[in-house]
């Protein structure tokens, strides 16, 4: 009688500890409390608050690399300071404030420099603030002219361009492939969206994709998909991927279109047609058939009609 009870207690002990292995794995793979919904919330303002604070610091020093510039500018101009005037300045700071960085003698007429860019210039003067000083620092360095300066600023914000992206694009020649290059672009784009020529791009730089400068249409078309991160980032920030070798029906007969895209500004399908040589004006026509086809067959109700680009040109900067 003992060994059976023995056995039935053991028997307990058993289904027990299966229930309670049971209960734990049910409590791991459960959803998550509804707290951590409200959790969330807190950790996502954290980040907006940390967002804002950075911006904040970063529109104070500029500011104050402003009115350092300025005044540097004022005293050269009326002749009061040269350039020993500067060097001595820099030294004072340094001994004043010997943990404070960036007000070098270089760094000094690097601001006055800055200032004296922007100080009749309404238009820029007012965004300059947005940016940090090591994007300014590149735009000064490598920009050939006002209209460039104001060029990339306004890019650099639009896009939110980190240091080495801007880096990237003043590499890549984008100023020129864009205002000095307009892009070609089909009548009927262009009528129905006449800020197309500010979007679409004559040729693109895809030498992130290391391709050998002859090659084929299939080898720019493989790549671009290989690399698509760092091809929407050469688009611009409101291109969404929609698909490659888009398929297209027409009558009986079958199309691929080479890339499909959505641009969230324009709220309208963009179709790509990728073309490795010289520009030839039957590319207009094919692209219009195709942009006929996306809104009969494709574009939702609520979008505007089809955009596209006719002739995407890889450019292989190196």
């Amino acid at each position: 009688m003992a060994k059976n009870d023995l056995k039935a207690t053991k028997s307990h002990l058993s289904a027990r500890k299966h229930l309670a292995s049971s209960a734990h794995v049910d409590v791991s793979s459960s959803p998550p409390a509804p707290d951590e919904e409200a959790f969330g919330e807190v950790v996502r303002l954290i980040a907006t608050s940390r967002e804002v604070a950075l911006q904040a610091v970063n529109t104070t020093l500029i500011e104050l690399y402003w009115e350092v510039g300025a005044m540097i500018s004022r005293k050269i101009e009326a002749e009061e300071w040269g350039a020993a005037v500067v060097d001595r300045l820099a030294a004072f700071i340094a001994r004043k404030e010997p943990n404070l960085r960036g007000f070098t003698r270089r760094n000094l007429f690097r601001m006055r420099q800055f200032y004296e860019a922007y100080a009749r210039d309404s238009i820029v003067s007012p965004l300059v603030a947005q940016l940090p000083w090591s994007h300014h620092l590149i735009i000064l360095g490598q920009s050939k002219r006002p209209e460039e300066r104001e060029f990339y600023v306004r890019l650099a914000i639009q896009e939110r361009w980190s240091k080495r992206e801007l880096e990237r694009q003043f590499k890549t020649a984008l100023f020129e492939r864009v205002v000095l290059s307009p892009p070609k672009v089909s009548p009927v784009v262009t009528q129905k969206y006449p800020e197309a020529l500010s979007i679409f791009r004559d040729a693109y730089a895809v030498e992130f994709l290391s391709l050998p400068e002859v090659h084929a249409e299939e080898d720019l078309h493989r790549g671009l998909l290989d690399k698509l991160k760092e091809f929407l980032i050469e688009l611009g920030r409101d291109f969404c991927f929609v698909g490659s070798e888009f398929p297209l029906q027409v009558g009986d007969r079958d199309f691929a279109l080479d890339l499909l895209f959505f641009h969230r500004g324009l709220n309208c399908l963009v179709a790509i047609e990728l073309k490795v040589g010289r520009f030839e004006p039957e590319y207009l026509g094919k692209l219009d058939f195709y942009l006929e086809a996306l809104d009969h067959d494709v574009r939702k109700i609520t979008n505007s009609q089809a955009s596209g680009c006719s002739s995407v040109r890889a450019r292989m900067t190196r």
